[in-house]
């Protein structure tokens, strides 16, 4: 088997290959990514089986689509992949998160591709009416990110047939350790400022309600995606994640607290509300999926980023303009003129 994956120098794409390679020892891995995270490791080791067989440097918008070329299965994660990004960039993240996809998938599917997996997110139900977003929930995308996200589902949707089965994975919000971490995710984010700071600085009051998911459980959820049934609908969207993992952000707070020792936690009740809140139903996931359910409990994972983050993040570091912060990393390739203002790298990319 052939599989295909888009996007994997960034914070999962690590994660997946490694899971992927373990569930599917005989298959041929090729991977397509633009760059603009690659250095971004978090850690010394580099383990062979985060890495494809065959990387290929280049940039979805302008993709030769000959590279598709005998894959079977396709992965896509590449996208422009937070708020602050989808803000800042939002021409870019239509091109790329939507544009993009649907001329990525729209090959694939000429090409023989038998099945496209999604990298979508529960960020499209976007607001919380004190009801469990199911996937027959009105969706509600506030941000460029979320709606790019929806309209590409729905793109997506349109290409699916027998012959081309579509998963689009709504996941939850990621966190966990990676390889190449991002501390722009709010778990993190709280760990990353436990560790710095000695305190816990929140930008809300914490009332929001999000749902999460471990980054290896993103991967388990692809590898089902990867073989699931046939039987189940050609295009199927699908809440990824746990019941058990539907938090209000002071619940994530006070559990990076409770494992450090109760380390204090700044609230900021003045704060304008944080829209984005919602609560998620996985309970479809966990029908079809049974055996491949989320394993990782949120101590679990503060407990693994605390290990994981402790060698690179020492106390007084100012990890918020750091190049884990995705957004900042963007401005530093700016800054030194190797992107221009549409995230095109100016002379080429430094991986040719």
């Amino acid at each position: 088997m052939k599989i295909l994956i888009t996007g994997n120098q960034g914070y999962l794409g690590p994660v997946v290959l490694a899971h992927l390679r373990a569930v599917f020892p005989y298959a041929h891995f090729t991977a397509i990514d633009t760059g603009y995270f690659k250095d971004n490791w978090t850690s010394e080791i580099r383990d062979v089986d985060t890495e494809a067989h065959v990387q290929i440097a280049a940039d979805l918008r302008t993709l030769n689509p000959d590279v598709l070329a005998g894959a079977e299965v396709i992965i896509h994660l590449a996208a422009i992949s937070n708020d602050p990004m989808g803000n800042q960039f939002e021409q870019v993240t239509f091109d790329i998160n939507l544009e993009s996809t649907l001329q990525l998938a729209a090959h694939a599917k000429r090409n023989g591709v038998k099945r496209f997996i999604f990298a979508s997110s529960c960020s499209v139900y976007g607001i919380d009416d004190g009801t469990l977003k199911s996937e027959q929930s009105v969706v509600h995308p506030l941000t460029a990110y979320a709606k790019t996200k929806i309209l590409a589902e729905q793109g997506l949707e349109q290409l699916a047939s027998t012959e081309f089965q579509v998963t689009a994975l709504r996941f939850a919000t990621a966190c966990g350790y990676s390889p190449r971490c991002r501390l722009d995710l709010v778990l993190n984010d709280f760990v990353a400022s436990a560790l710095t700071q000695s305190k816990i600085v929140l930008l809300s009051d914490g009332s929001p309600w999000r749902p999460l998911i471990h980054v290896r459980d993103m991967a388990r959820a692809m590898a089902w995606a990867a073989e699931r049934d046939l039987a189940l609908p050609a295009f199927l969207a699908i809440n990824a994640g746990s019941q058990q993992w539907n938090y209000r952000i002071r619940d994530l707070a006070e559990a990076v607290s409770r494992q450090l020792g109760g380390i204090p936690i700044q609230y900021n009740p003045g704060a304008a509300p944080d829209k984005r809140s919602y609560r998620v139903d996985f309970s479809l996931y966990e029908q079809w999926a049974p055996d491949h359910q989320p394993e990782w409990t949120l101590d679990q994972t503060v407990r693994e980023l605390v290990k994981g983050l402790k060698p690179v993040l020492s106390e007084g570091v100012d990890f918020r303009s750091s190049h884990w912060i995705r957004l900042r990393q963007l401005a530093l390739l700016i800054e030194q003129s190797l992107l221009d203002g549409r995230l095109h790298w100016i002379l080429s990319n430094p991986q040719l």
